[in-house]
């Protein structure tokens, strides 16, 4: 059982917060990588494949085969496969990761290996397990050795995140997903938010892992809790993106795959509407897949606060010269998305 202990950092401003964080905690970590991407020049590119055609599962398939070098180097001694699809909402398939998507990604680990896949999620307004059938996931099970996990039934441990005062909160969050030995896949349909600008790769996984009670439902009637909310940072959603940032010190996908074929602009991440772009990304570079597919939604990585940060902090490659795009080019793909109606609110943070 997680325990909700924490202490404060009060008297603190954002940016002095930011500047004592980065100064201590973490710059002993994340300096040298930070000089080496932005004074090697001749440091590799990060692959970021980049799909767009007729068929949902053919574009997944066809992104993960451009990269699959890149795939079997990262995924060389890790234990177990898990897959983080995005199961916001399990009634609304829009807002979720769809079989199609899951289907083309297990073709693709088929040929790599024979050991079983999870896929582990932990929906945010009702039971996983709901989502899973609701969707369809289950008929995987025919074709692959796959098994699909609610952690919400698993142990957690405490991280901590920060109020609107700068304090820390604690949140329980999935020990299954933060196990070393575990080579994690975050996947996601490509969203417009009404908090952190897009749902991606790493929002998918990082806020993702924060657990709920089993009997936790949206709406009032609840006869359970959730953690996830406090990832907001606030109730002007003040701290999400340095949150998120600080989430990703504990947890980063080794493989994002990002679904655009029939993609949501508008109020996501669960409100918005359907636009068919019908592309895909994945890279085992998180924050080039991230930035890549902000670009094609119409955003600006550098408007994005947790994306910024962590580009900021060297964590992998943010801008298109420093990665090579495996398919057509982003000019060709790129398909301005409506943002969500508190966009202006959301940019205000940063």
């Amino acid at each position: 059982m997680c325990t909700k202990q924490g202490n404060g950092c009060a008297g603190m401003g954002r940016r002095g917060f930011m500047a004592w964080t980065a100064g201590g905690l973490l710059s002993a970590a994340l300096a040298p990588r930070v000089r080496a991407v932005e004074t090697s020049p001749a440091a590799p590119r990060s692959p970021v494949a980049l799909c767009q055609g007729d068929s949902r599962a053919g574009n997944v398939v066809e992104a993960l085969k451009r990269i699959e070098p890149q795939v079997r180097e990262a995924l060389a001694g890790k234990k177990r496969i898990i897959v983080k699809p995005n199961l916001v909402n399990t009634e609304m398939q829009l807002a979720a990761t769809h079989v199609d998507c899951l289907d083309g990604i297990l073709e693709f680990l088929a040929s790599l290996t024979e050991e079983e896949i999870v896929v582990a999620e932990t929906s945010a307004n009702g039971p996983t397990i709901d989502g899973f059938h609701n969707y369809g996931y289950p008929a995987l099970e025919k074709k692959y050795r796959v098994r699909f996990v609610d952690i919400d039934d698993m142990p957690c441990e405490p991280v901590h995140l920060i109020n609107e005062r700068f304090h820390a909160t604690p949140v329980r969050y999935s020990s299954f997903l933060l196990d070393p030995e575990a080579f994690i896949i975050s996947t996601a349909p490509m969203k417009t938010h009404d908090r952190a600008v897009v749902t991606l790769g790493i929002k998918n996984l990082t806020v993702g892992g924060i657990l709920k009670d089993k009997a936790f439902r949206w709406g009032p009637g609840s006869q359970g809790k959730t953690d996830k909310h406090l990832v907001h940072g606030g109730p002007e959603n003040q701290g999400i993106h340095y949150n998120m940032f600080l989430l990703t010190q504990r947890l980063r996908p080794h493989l994002t795959v990002l679904d655009g074929f029939q993609a949501m602009e508008g109020n996501g991440p669960v409100g918005g509407t359907p636009i068919n772009h019908k592309v895909a990304v994945a890279s085992t570079d998180w924050l080039a897949a991230d930035c890549t597919a902000a670009r094609l939604m119409g955003f600006d990585p550098h408007k994005i606060g947790y994306m910024a940060f962590c580009g900021e902090a060297g964590m992998g490659a943010t801008e298109p010269e420093h990665m090579e795009i495996l398919g057509p080019s982003l000019e060709e793909t790129m398909r301005p998305y409506k943002p969500h109606d508190t966009i202006e609110q959301q940019y205000k943070w940063m």
